[in-house]
């Protein structure tokens, strides 16, 4: 008779997934929950965690905190303890894990996986302030944490390094951060683009208005004062979607009539805007950006900073305008021309579609891709 008896059951691969914080959601942590929507069963470690700040999609899973999280008011004042994180990742025990992947902006990667785990790092940005921004970062600070960053940045840039060669793979967001980690760590990348939410927005059924729009967090580096000023001279209605209020403030005492400040407004603002606006400016430089995709997705163009991020979703002539340097006056010329071109009647579907190519579908599969068979 033939041996019927059933063969050995194959172990489910154990996963971790390695954030450096989560404190609230943000571009990072949308990113983290597809991963954990891609693996339910996954274990998270990260240094500190506030459920309360999280998704039901995060707090699903078992967080497991590194030693950071036990230290004085952790939750408040983690970036002090960031000399301390090195230490803390390399204390983390992952025995038994056949999957490691980092999500790096922190420190994430500097974990020390088993032999023969797979550790794959999903890069969203080298450390911002020990890398191409270190000097912005050390002159906005007071004269105590100056004083630390110069003590501090020479051996955690050396540990950065060091634990880059621990990776067995390398995703980046966008091909702005693959030239990066090429240029610090000197390893090789892999462009996946992260998830964006195109489902979530479409075109309004009656097409553009005459108003373009401004939104996002109002950071220095997103350069809102640059869009206040350009509209000032350029006459046109201008909305401006974002806060701190403070900054609204510092922002309305020079802006110019035409320019409409909603301060931070519900996703259903956000997304009425998005579909109604003549454009989407976006005059920062960023990793990726995530807001040009959403205008793509509510079929509107953009107006872009030609660097970083944009770069990889602003296609220039077809999705929008980008624009060659970043000051007042390339931003005026290039909205000058986007009015004498009326470039503004574009074919939504058309937007719509190119923005597809960014949801998390694309991303999972990118993810999938890299992976060995039965990681997968």
């Amino acid at each position: 008779m033939p041996d019927t008896a059933p063969g050995p059951t194959r172990r489910r691969p154990r996963i971790a997934l390695v954030h450096y914080w989560l404190t609230k959601m943000r571009g990072g942590e949308k990113v983290l929950e597809s991963l954990c929507r891609m693996f339910p069963e996954a274990d998270i470690v990260t240094h500190v965690a506030d459920p309360s700040a999280l998704s039901d999609t995060l707090t699903a899973h078992r967080i497991r905190e590194t030693w950071i999280g036990r230290l004085p008011a952790a939750r408040r004042l983690y970036q002090a303890y960031l000399p301390l994180m090195p230490r803390a990742l390399e204390a983390v025990d992952l025995t038994g894990y056949d999957l490691v992947i980092s999500s790096e902006a922190g420190p994430a990667k500097g974990v020390i996986a088993p032999p023969d785990a797979f550790h794959l790092c999903y890069c969203h940005s080298p450390m911002r302030y020990l890398w191409d921004q270190y000097h912005t970062y050390r002159d906005g600070t007071g004269p105590a944490q100056r004083a630390a960053m110069s003590v501090f940045a020479h051996g955690l840039r050396q540990w950065d390094v060091t634990s880059a060669a621990r990776v067995d793979a390398f995703a980046a967001n966008s091909g702005h951060v693959a030239a990066r980690i090429e240029k610090y760590w000197r390893r090789p990348s892999t462009v996946v683009h992260p998830p964006v939410a195109v489902e979530d927005f479409a075109p309004a059924p009656g097409g553009p208005e005459e108003f373009y729009l401004w939104a996002g967090e109002l950071a220095p580096y997103k350069r809102p004062d640059m869009a206040v000023e350009a509209f000032g001279r350029l006459g046109l209605p201008l909305v401006v979607i974002g806060g701190p209020d403070k900054t609204v403030a510092a922002l309305k005492a020079r802006a110019t009539p035409n320019v409409t400040f909603l301060g931070r407004a519900p996703f259903p603002v956000l997304k009425d805007h998005l579909a109604r606006c003549r454009a989407l400016i976006f005059p920062g430089e960023e990793d990726f950006g995530i807001v040009p995709v959403e205008a793509m997705a509510s079929g509107r163009p953009v107006i872009a900073y030609g660097r970083g991020g944009a770069l990889d979703t602003v296609v220039d002539g077809e999705t929008g305008l980008l624009f060659p340097e970043q000051s007042v006056d390339a931003l005026v010329a290039a909205v000058e021309r986007f009015e004498a071109e009326r470039l503004w009647d574009v074919d939504p579907a058309r937007l719509v579609a190119h923005a597809q190519g960014f949801s998390e579908a694309a991303f999972q599969s990118g993810i999938r891709a890299m992976l060995p068979a039965g990681l997968a």
